[in-house]
């Protein structure tokens, strides 16, 4: 059985302001390329042979993001494993493969990260029938992309001897981001492809290496995933538990000290779309080399990326510039320069900014809340709840809310009451009242709510009561 395991961790930082802590690249829906990049990772691996429903392990919270995009598939995964802190690909994968253990003692793993895009499906199918063979003479296989351009952007692997009856090489070496006359004689040499970070192997050789060559991964892993937490639609690590284990790649932890490591290439039109100058380089252009999406007029433009989400965008006179417009932010840089955009963000978080972490609109399980306007100690939001779905029962300490229903019928509950609230009706909630908005409806139930208090922070919910488990957390 081949398990493929999705890993849909990371930020994406730099293609903020569009990638955001709460929604981040391999999430946002991109019109061009039909879904989600996770969609899209999902849905390139129909038609290949005795392949299973995916193992997904991503940050827990994005859980409900992969539930419903999923669901929009209308596929279901294997298991979905909540990391609740961050801690690289080597201890994402030993979860996965120690979870993979109890499902078949013999699977192999398919590691794919979920924020690449790969255009050719078939080579991709390929190079994973080469994969799955090699895995099974107890390899650890890498894919390297067959390199067109002298990208210093990549890591390298170095090709070594052939494995003739498959096509694939034993690695020889890997090698960090090259500068750019590095890595234009690696692309000279013909003996070098880009790190893609996917693998195949099977669980047991994994995690043999792994023991070998990082016991203290292992051992980490083995202790966290005894106290995993299992629910019905997650598994859920314990922090404390994972936080003590080593932050480190597959690439540091394994494949550069095994002597298994293998690399099958790879020639697919994969990106990773790291950075915006990479939406520019495979995005459809106009006469004069510019990528344009959304309410933009140029003038005297050419080789830019602009995009624009809210508003009319107008550029003049521009040349190899990337300008990305979303409701709270802009972003404007040079092309060449877009990989210090997270530089930025970095900058962005050492200020403590919220612009790092969510957009206006914030998508929640059971619906989303826009930020419309804020001041000094009041907030308008637009909340939306689904037909089905309702908001946790909780208090705030630090803020009233009023809501007036503008869409819609919710039943509300305020601390003893009961009571539906329909088109052009308020409420009132008082500063510490028990209260919830339920949609046992049809339709959406919209609602204008204005928040007044001396902290308006979403860390201020006290949660009582939750249909998504989450009483425990701060965010809704």
């Amino acid at each position: 059985m081949l398990l493929p395991v999705v890993l849909a961790g990371g930020i994406g930082s730099r293609l903020w302001p569009v990638s955001r802590t709460l929604l981040p690249k391999q999430f946002i829906n991109f019109p061009q390329y039909q879904g989600s990049l996770f969609q899209n990772t999902l849905t390139r691996l129909e038609g290949l042979p005795e392949i299973s429903e995916p193992l997904v392990v991503c940050n827990s919270e994005h859980r409900f993001l992969v539930a419903e995009q999923v669901r929009q598939l209308g596929k279901t995964c294997n298991r979905i494993l909540l990391e609740p802190i961050g801690r690289n690909t080597a201890p994402a994968v030993a979860i996965a493969a120690l979870q993979a253990m109890n499902i078949d003692p013999d699977v192999s793993l398919l590691v794919l990260p979920a924020d690449h895009l790969i255009k050719d499906k078939s080579a991709l199918h390929e190079a994973i029938k080469k994969g799955v063979a090699l895995a099974r003479q107890n390899k650890l296989v890498t894919f390297g992309i067959v390199p067109s351009t002298p990208e210093k952007g990549y890591g390298y692997i170095k090709t070594g001897s052939l494995i003739k009856k498959i096509d694939a090489y034993r690695v020889a070496d890997f090698v960090e981001k090259p500068d750019t006359a590095t890595a234009q004689s690696y692309l000279d040499s013909g003996n070098y492809l880009w790190n893609s970070g996917m693998f195949l192997f099977r669980a047991t050789d994994y995690l043999h290496e792994l023991e070998k060559h990082a016991s203290d991964i292992y051992s980490s892993c083995k202790q966290a995933f005894a106290e995993i937490e299992r629910c019905a639609d997650f598994d859920l690590l314990p922090e404390e538990a994972f936080a003590r284990c080593r932050n480190e790649s597959i690439d540091c932890a394994v494949m550069e000290v095994t002597k298994n490591a293998v690399v099958v290439p790879l020639d697919a039109s994969w990106n990773d779309l790291g950075a915006w100058d990479a939406l520019w380089k495979i995005d459809s252009k106009d006469e004069n080399g510019n990528v344009i999406n959304g309410d933009v007029l140029i003038e005297a433009v050419s080789n830019s990326y602009i995009q624009a989400h809210s508003r009319l965008v107008t550029v003049v006179g521009m040349d190899d510039t990337v300008i990305v417009e979303t409701p709270d932010a802009l972003l404007v840089a040079c092309k060449g320069k877009v990989q210090l955009v997270k530089q930025i963000v970095k900058q962005l978080e050492n200020a403590g900014r919220g612009e790092i972490n969510s957009h206006a609109k914030v998508v929640r399980p059971w619906g989303y809340y826009e930020s419309l306007a804020t001041g000094n100690n009041y907030q308008v939001k637009h909340l939306m709840v689904n037909p089905g779905e309702s908001i946790s029962l909780q208090f705030h300490k630090h803020r009233a809310e009023h809501w007036t229903v503008v869409s819609g019928v919710g039943l509300i509950t305020c601390d003893d009451r009961e009571f539906e609230l329909g088109v052009n009706e308020s409420t009132f909630i008082p500063v510490g009242s028990k209260h919830r908005i339920v949609n046992k409806g049809e339709e959406p139930v919209e609602i204008i709510e204005v928040q007044l208090g001396d902290y308006l922070g979403e860390d201020d919910i006290v949660r009582i009561e939750d249909i998504y488990g989450r009483e425990d957390r701060t965010k809704t």
